[in-house]
């Protein structure tokens, strides 16, 4: 039985709201959720479980005919979804009663349920959360239905505030797969229980690959099931934090060009967060403004550090607070670099408040 593995994909959001590119962020997000619909029929996996947070917020009634109407467009794929913590079935929620399309089943309370699949001998299990915050450790108990067929588990959670887990008892619980949601970046934790991450980064927090995870599930020689997976990369972009490295000579000239050198090699798509890192020249200030208009720059950090004559200053301010800090710091800063990047800093808060 083959599947393909979702979930937070926050169907509705608007990363970078404001930017020159956020809106085709929004955008990004639905087409990357259709791509997995595309995926499906490619791979002719028997299973699309999504994990919880489908849409970034209780979803409108035309979003939800939306997301129906992709579905019905699957060949071969049965979906089973839950919702999250942002989507949860409230009250007046427009999941009470919508008539999904039949290849769909959803979870439609907090009460514990199962899915089963004849056709492939699958039983899924799970529920949605019908509140913003579940704090009960619900999933440490749970078993599978029925041991002689294969079991998966969808599971949304993994903090304080939203189903706090012991992964070791889930692991031990005797599901073959446990397909997990609401923690945005991928991880592998085994073979048979995994969080996928978000289909598309959704802050600037959330750097690095972002996708699905298309897994299956065979009978061994010994008839037992036995589950592999692996992620896939497909987000259209990601974000990215990257250092640029100065020295006394770099001027703002050579910096706006090394800027603009990272982001043509890793690419022009991407969303970045640049932090200037090194001794500058005492007497520059890099323009941060510039790099912004160089690409997808949502922000600059200035952490260079002014590359002083320590003597000099020394001999200039021998009689004043400057001078003694500068003397007492020098005489560990030699064997000790926190000791001197305390000296850098200090200096230019000393001589930030006389001017």
């Amino acid at each position: 039985m083959r599947f393909i593995h979702i979930a937070d994909i926050h169907l509705g959001a608007i990363p970078d709201s404001g930017k020159p590119w956020g809106t085709l962020r929004e955008k990004e997000i639905w087409n990357s959720f259709q791509k997995i619909i595309h995926t499906c029929n490619e791979e002719k996996v028997e299973l699309l479980l999504i994990a919880g947070d489908m849409f970034h917020k209780q979803p409108l009634l035309r979003e939800l005919k939306e997301v129906n109407y992709l579905f019905g467009k699957l060949e071969t794929t049965q979906v089973v979804l839950m919702a999250g913590n942002h989507d949860f079935i409230a009250a007046r929620s427009h999941y009470q009663g919508f008539q999904w399309n039949e290849k769909v089943h959803m979870f439609p309370d907090e009460e514990y349920a199962a899915f089963e699949f004849p056709e492939f001998e699958t039983i899924v299990s799970g529920f949605s959360y019908c509140n913003r915050d579940i704090t009960q450790p619900r999933y440490d108990e749970v078993k599978p239905k029925q041991k002689d067929k294969i079991n998966i588990l969808l599971a949304h959670g993994g903090d304080d505030h939203d189903i706090p887990m012991n992964r070791r008892k889930m692991l031990e619980s005797g599901f073959d797969y446990i397909a997990l949601g609401h923690i945005h970046k991928p991880e592998i934790i085994s073979e048979r229980m995994a969080y996928s991450g978000s289909l598309e980064p959704i802050d600037k927090n959330e750097v690095g690959e972002r996708g699905y995870i298309l897994g299956e599930i065979m009978h061994d020689q010994e008839s037992r099931n036995k589950t592999s997976i692996r992620f896939i990369p497909s987000a259209v972009r990601e974000y990215k934090r990257v250092d640029l490295k100065v020295t006394p000579n770099t001027t703002n000239g050579s910096l706006r060009d090394q800027a603009e050198k990272m982001i043509q090699s890793l690419g022009e798509q991407h969303i970045y967060s640049f932090r200037i890192q090194g001794l500058r020249d005492a007497l520059i200030h890099f323009d941060k403004e510039a790099l912004k208009p160089l690409g997808n720059v949502l922000e600059v950090e200035d952490s260079s550090i002014p590359d002083y004559d320590f003597e000099a200053l020394y001999r200039e301010n021998e009689g004043n607070l400057i001078g003694l800090f500068i003397h007492k710091i020098l005489e560990g800063a030699e064997k000790d670099e926190l000791a001197k990047k305390a000296l850098y800093y200090g200096i230019e808060a000393l001589l930030g408040s006389r001017s």
